[in-house]
């Protein structure tokens, strides 16, 4: 009797910290995957690839270039993207301030330089069905 409450306890014991190491590894999936698409949207910028950025946004995207704002799927905003990049070839793209809401919303604010001046870009994802995907891009003209 004693040895089955000892083993039941062991047992209860070992469940309990495989459940704990599970719930810890989701939250840092969870981080690592919008750090993941941070720095991927952040090299596709910079690239001038809206055939890359495509890749890491949501199935409708709220986009903004210069005061115009539309909402488009992901591959007529890849277009519209790609007339943006054609237009004002990149020079370089960098983030100047990263953050998240307390929804769960995640944020980033960078600059787009090209040769003729540069853009404010916000950038705005949240997680759906469990990845990070790209909601709203806005680029305003400084």
């Amino acid at each position: 009797m004693q040895i089955n409450k000892i083993m039941y306890k062991n047992r209860a014991g070992n469940y309990l910290k495989l459940f704990l190491v599970a719930v810890v590894m989701s939250f840092q999936q969870s981080a690592w995957g919008q750090s993941e698409v941070i720095n991927n949207v952040r090299s596709a910028i910079k690239a001038g690839s809206s055939k890359e950025l495509s890749k890491y946004l949501g199935d409708m995207i709220s986009l903004e270039i210069d005061g115009v704002q539309s909402n488009y799927s992901k591959t007529q905003a890849e277009y519209v993207l790609k007339d943006f990049f054609k237009k004002y070839r990149p020079n370089d793209f960098q983030y100047v301030h990263q953050g998240a809401s307390e929804g769960g919303l995640k944020y980033a604010i960078g600059r787009y330089s090209y040769d003729g001046g540069s853009f404010r870009v916000v950038l705005r994802s949240k997680s759906i069905n469990g990845s990070y995907k790209v909601s709203s891009l806005d680029f305003t003209k400084e």
